[in-house]
C-alpha cells in the first residue's frame, strides 16, 4: 500500500505519556524548512502542481477565515508532494494600497502632521518603513499554522519583478485601446480621498431620511422623492417613463428647480419604474451611475455639486456645508417654501461606506482611468463554458457568469500615493505618451513633463498574481514549469472581483493559457451559530489563541472537518477541543502499538497467516485510502475528515486494537503477525491524515517507522485488498460487543465490572473471537456455581449472564414493569385518539402525525421492556 523510498533509521517506541503541541509544532516546523521540503526545483522531471497563495494585505494578520483557506491549500499540496509531483505553493504580499496608506497617516496623525508635510517621495519612503518593520505578521502566522510555503520563492505586490510586470500590462492594455481615461461616476471616499472599488464598499442599514419634493408649479409640477435632498443641486432634469399617461404632457418641457435659478427639462426614460413612488425620478447626472446613464442617453449637463471631500460647492446659501449639514439645511429652506410634501423618518436604507474607514462613500463623477473589460470577460467566460476552467462546485459557475456576462468597465485608478504609479506621463503640448518597463520618460518636469499623480487599484496588480509571481514578462524557468496553476482556492465572497481580473489578465498575457484549471471555492467561517464572526458581536476569534490553548492540529482538523464545497463553515472552541481528543487518542494509541509491537519491519504477512481481525481492518484500510483519495479530487474536505475520523477512532482504536489485545497480551506468532498489521495500519492511516494534522501525525510516524518526515513519504496507494468475508466476521463481533453493552447499560451495571457469562458459539464465526469478547465485555468465565439468570440471542450466538450478584432483580423487575404500564397506557391513548372519526375529521395532519409517532414510539418501548424483563432471572 505504500512505497516508501526514504532511507530508514530503527523506530524507536519512546513517545512521552502524553502530546504537547506547543513543544513538538514550532521546532518541528522549522526543521521542515531548514531541510528545503517546501522548495520546489523548476528543472524536476516530475509532474508540477502549482498553487499560489491568495495574497494577503501587508497589514493583515491571521484570522480564522485565513486559517481556513490555508488549511485547505496546505492539505493540497502536501498530498500532491507526497504524490510525486514537483508541488510549488508560492507565498506572498499585497501592498494593500489604502489599508497600508491610512496606517502611516495615522502614525503621522499621532506626530501632528499629514502626508502633505512630507511630500510624496518621503511620504512614500515612510510606508516602506512601516511594511519592513511592522508589515508582514501575518507571514510567520502562517508558519504557526503548519503551512509547506515555498519561502524561497516569497513575492510582494510592489517588489521590482512585479512592478515590472505590472507596467508592462498596463502598456500592452494601453496599446491595444483596452485601458482609457475618461470622466465617470465612481465609489469616492471622502476621508480617503479615493477612488475605490466595489470590493471596498461595504453596504449597511442606515437609518436616513425620505422627502418628496415638489419641482414645478400647478399642473406642470410632479413629485420626486429622495434620500439625498443636497444632490438636488446639481440636478438636470428630472425623468418619467415614456409610456406613464400621468406626466405625458410634461415631456418636453421646462421645469423651475427649486431653490435655483434653473429649469430643468423633463425626459422619458425606460430605466424609471412608473410603479415605484410617483413614477418621477430626480436626474443628478454627476452624483449618481443610474443618473449619470440617463444623462449619457438624453445628452444631459452633468453638474458637480460637491467637492472630494463632500462640501458643497454650488448656491450662496448652501457653499460650504459638509455634505450632511447642507442635506438638513436645504430641507428646511424646501419647507419654508412649501416644496416637501412628505416626510418619511427614519427611514431604513442600503447605504455604501469604506471598508476602511467605514466613511460613507459618495457616488461622484470623477475623471479616472478604465480597463474596457467587454472582450477580456469574454475570454473569462468563454474559458469555464468550454471547460478549461472548472468552477467548483459547479452550482456557483452561475453567478460567476452572472458577473462576467454582465461586467462594467473597471476604474483602475487611486488617487494614493501608495502603490503602483500610472505609467503615464502628459507633456507641454498635451501629449500622452505610456511608458513600460525599461523605458525612460519622454522628458523632464523642466521640459513641463509631468507622470500622472494617480496609483493603481490594488486589484490591477493581485490580478496579474498568478503569472508575475513566476517571473513573467520574463520566460523564467518557473513560469515554464509551473504556469498554469493547478488550483486556485478561495472565498466565493470574491469570486467577482479577484478571480474574475485573474482571468481576464491571464488569459490575456499568458496567450489564452488559463491563470489556474480550478476554482475550489469555500464558505465563510462563522461562529458556531452560523453568524458572521465581527469584532462588534464580539463574536470574533483569534485562531493564535485556540492553536496556544489546543494545538494547530486540533485547529486545522476542525477547519477542514466543516469545509463543504461552497458552503460556510461554523466552528467553535468545543469543536477545537474535540479535535485536540482526537490528536491525543491518535498519540495514546500509537504508544500503545508501539509498546505492544507495532512494526513495519519485513513484508506484510501472507492473508492464510493473518486472523480475520487482521484482516478486516486492512480491507477497511484500503478501502478508507480509495474513498480519501476520491474525496481529495472532489474537494470535499468535511467528508474526508469525517473518513478519517471515522476509520482511526472508531475501526482502528474503538475495534482493532480492543479486539486485538488478546493477541497481543497472549504473545506468539500471532502477536508477530498483528504487530506487522497493525504496524501497516497505522503507517498508512498517518500518512492520510498528514495533510490534515501534520505535526502530531509527523512525529509519531517518524517514530514508529524511522523515516525521515512525512513531508516527503509517499502517499499510500489502494493495494486493492478487500475481505469481505472477514468484514462480515467482525460485524457480527460488533453486533454481539454492541448488544450486550446495551443490556448492561441498561441493566445499570459500571462499565469495569466484571459478570459471569456463557457465550453460546459453536456453529457460528464467533468462536475464534470468544476472548476479545470476554476482555471488551468484563465477562468472567462460568465458575462454580453458575446461573444463567439473563440470556440474550444475537448474530447467531447466545449470551447467557449471571447476574444473581450484581443488581437487585426484584428492584429491577419493579421499576421495568412500572415503565412498562407507563407505555401501555401511552398507546392507548393514542390508539384511542387515531380510532375516533370525530376526532380525525377535525384534527389537522400534522397533530394526527404526531399522535402517529407516540403510537409507534410506545410500541417500541413496549417491545424493549418487554426483552428486558423476559432477560432477568426468575423468580
Amino acid at each position: 500500500m505504500t512505497e516508501n523510498t526514504q532511507q530508514q533509521t530503527a523506530p524507536t517506541t519512546e513517545l512521552p505519556t502524553t502530546y504537547a503541541p506547543a513543544e513538538v509544532e514550532g521546532p518541528l516546523y522549522e526543521r521542515w524548512v531548514e531541510r528545503g521540503y517546501f522548495e520546489a526545483d523548476a528543472k524536476s522531471e516530475k509532474p508540477p502542481y502549482t498553487i499560489v497563495i491568495p495574497p494577503p494585505n501587508v497589514t493583515g494578520a491571521l484570522h480564522l477565515g485565513h486559517a481556513f483557506q490555508v488549511t485547505l491549500m496546505d492539505a493540497l499540496t502536501r498530498r500532491k508532494r507526497m504524490q510525486g509531483f514537483e508541488t510549488l505553493w508560492l507565498p506572498g504580499m499585497d501592498h494593500a494600497g489604502i489599508a497600508t496608506q491610512n496606517k502611516v497617516e495615522q502614525q503621522l496623525a499621532e506626530e501632528g502632521k499629514s502626508r502633505h508635510d512630507l511630500g510624496r517621495e518621503e511620504f512614500v519612503e515612510r510606508v516602506w518603513q512601516w511594511k519592513d518593520e511592522y508589515g508582514g505578521r501575518i507571514l510567520g502566522q502562517l508558519r504557526r499554522l503548519g503551512a509547506g510555503l515555498d519561502w524561497s520563492r516569497e513575492r510582494f505586490t510592489m517588489d521590482e519583478g512585479l512592478s515590472k510586470a505590472v507596467q508592462k500590462i498596463f502598456k500592452d492594455l494601453y496599446e491595444d485601446e483596452l485601458i482609457y481615461r475618461a470622466e465617470r461616476i465612481i465609489n469616492w471616499c471622502p476621508r480617503c480621498l479615493t477612488a475605490i472599488s466595489d470590493i471596498e464598499v461595504e453596504y449597511q442599514d442606515d437609518a436616513g431620511e425620505l422627502v418628496s419634493i415638489r419641482y414645478g408649479e400647478g399642473d406642470d409640477s410632479l413629485v420626486v422623492a429622495t434620500t439625498r435632498a443636497e444632490t438636488m443641486l446639481g440636478d438636470t432634469a428630472v425623468a418619467v417613463h415614456p409610456d406613464d399617461e400621468r406626466y405625458r404632457h410634461l415631456v418636453g418641457k421646462q421645469i423651475k428647480l427649486p431653490l435655483t435659478d434653473r429649469t430643468i427639462p423633463v425626459v422619458a426614460d425606460t430605466h424609471v419604474d412608473p410603479e415605484f413612488g410617483t413614477g418621477a425620478v430626480k436626474v443628478t447626472p454627476a452624483h449618481d451611475p443610474n443618473d449619470f446613464e440617463i444623462g449619457r442617453r438624453h445628452e444631459l449637463p452633468s453638474l458637480t455639486v460637491m467637492d472630494e471631500h463632500g462640501v458643497i460647492t454650488v448656491h450662496g446659501p448652501f457653499l460650504g456645508l459638509d455634505r450632511f449639514e447642507a442635506r438638513s439645511a436645504i430641507v428646511g429652506a424646501l419647507k419654508e417654501q412649501g416644496r416637501i410634501v412628505a416626510e418619511k423618518r427614519p427611514y431604513m436604507h442600503s447605504v455604501g461606506h469604506c471598508s476602511r474607514c467605514k466613511t460613507t462613500v459618495e457616488p461622484r463623477l470623477s475623471m479616472q482611468w478604465w480597463v474596457k473589460v467587454g472582450p477580456l470577460a469574454q475570454a473569462a467566460g468563454d474559458a469555464v463554458r468550454d471547460g478549461s476552467v472548472e468552477i467548483h462546485p459547479k452550482e456557483l459557475s452561475k453567478r460567476y457568469f452572472d458577473w462576467v456576462d454582465n461586467m462594467h468597465d473597471w476604474c483602475i485608478s487611486r488617487q494614493l500615493w501608495w502603490g503602483h504609479r500610472i505609467p503615464i506621463w502628459y507633456g507641454p503640448e498635451g501629449q500622452v505618451v505610456c511608458v513600460g518597463p525599461d523605458e525612460q520618460p519622454p522628458g523632464t518636469e523642466a521640459e513641463g513633463w509631468t507622470q500622472d499623480p494617480d496609483v493603481l487599484d490594488t486589484w490591477f496588480s493581485s490580478g496579474l498574481w498568478p503569472f508575475s509571481t513566476l517571473g513573467w514578462p520574463e520566460k523564467t524557468p518557473d513560469l515554464a514549469k509551473f504556469y498554469s496553476t493547478d488550483v486556485l482556492l478561495t472565498g466565493h465572497d470574491i469570486i467577482f472581483f479577484w478571480v474574475a481580473r485573474m482571468m481576464m489578465f491571464g488569459l490575456y498575457a499568458m496567450d489564452g493559457e488559463v491563470p489556474f484549471k480550478t476554482v475550489a471555492l469555500t464558505g465563510l467561517v462563522r461562529d458556531e451559530f452560523g453568524k458572521k464572526m465581527s469584532k462588534s458581536n464580539p463574536n470574533a476569534v483569534d485562531p493564535l489563541d485556540w492553536m496556544n490553548a489546543y494545538g494547530s492540529d486540533a485547529v486545522r482538523f476542525t477547519l477542514a472537518n466543516g469545509a463543504n464545497p461552497g458552503a460556510d463553515v461554523p466552528i467553535g472552541e468545543d469543536w477545537v477541543k474535540a479535535s485536540r481528543n482526537f490528536a491525543n487518542k491518535i498519540w495514546n494509541a500509537t504508544r500503545f502499538a508501539l509498546m505492544n509491537g507495532a512494526t513495519i519491519e519485513g513484508p506484510l504477512p501472507d492473508a492464510s497467516a493473518m486472523s480475520a481481525t487482521d484482516r478486516w481492518i486492512l480491507s477497511r484500510l484500503n478501502e478508507t485510502v480509495a474513498q480519501v483519495d476520491a474525496y481529495y479530487e472532489d474537494y470535499q474536505f468535511a467528508k474526508l475528515s469525517e473518513s478519517l475520523y471515522h476509520f482511526a477512532w472508531d475501526e482502528v482504536f474503538a475495534w482493532y486494537v480492543e479486539l486485538s489485545k488478546t493477541t497481543f497480551f497472549a504473545g506468539g506468532e500471532g502477536a508477530k503477525v498483528s504487530g506487522r498489521v497493525l504496524g501497516e495500519v497505522l503507517d498508512v492511516m498517518l500518512r492520510l491524515l498528514h495533510p490534515i494534522v501534520p505535526f502530531v501525525t509527523d512525529t509519531l510516524w517518524t517514530t514508529l517507522t524511522g523515516g525521515e518526515s512525512l513531508v516527503v513519504a509517499d502517499w499510500p496507494k489502494d493495494s486493492g485488498f478487500r475481505d469481505e468475508a472477514a468484514e462480515k466476521e467482525i460485524e457480527l463481533v460488533q453486533r454481539v460487543v454492541t448488544e450486550v453493552r446495551r443490556f448492561r447499560k441498561e441493566q445499570g451495571l459500571q462499565d469495569a465490572q466484571k459478570v459471569p457469562a456463557r457465550l453460546t458459539l459453536d456453529g457460528t464465526p464467533l468462536a475464534p473471537h470468544e476472548a476479545a469478547i470476554r476482555q471488551i465485555l468484563r465477562l468472567q468465565p462460568e465458575g462454580e456455581g453458575f446461573a444463567a439468570t439473563a440470556t440474550l440471542p444475537v448474530a447467531g450466538a447466545t449470551v447467557a449472564l449471571d447476574l444473581s450478584g450484581t443488581i437487585d432483580v426484584e428492584a429491577e423487575r419493579k421499576r421495568l414493569a412500572k415503565d412498562l404500564a407507563a407505555a401501555e397506557k401511552e398507546k392507548a391513548q393514542a390508539e384511542a385518539k387515531l380510532g375516533n372519526e370525530a376526532f380525525l375529521a377535525k384534527a389537522p395532519d400534522n397533530v394526527v402525525d404526531k399522535i402517529k409517532g407516540r403510537l409507534a414510539k410506545a410500541d417500541e418501548d413496549i417491545a424493549r421492556i418487554q426483552s428486558q424483563l423476559a432477560a432477568l432471572p426468575q423468580a
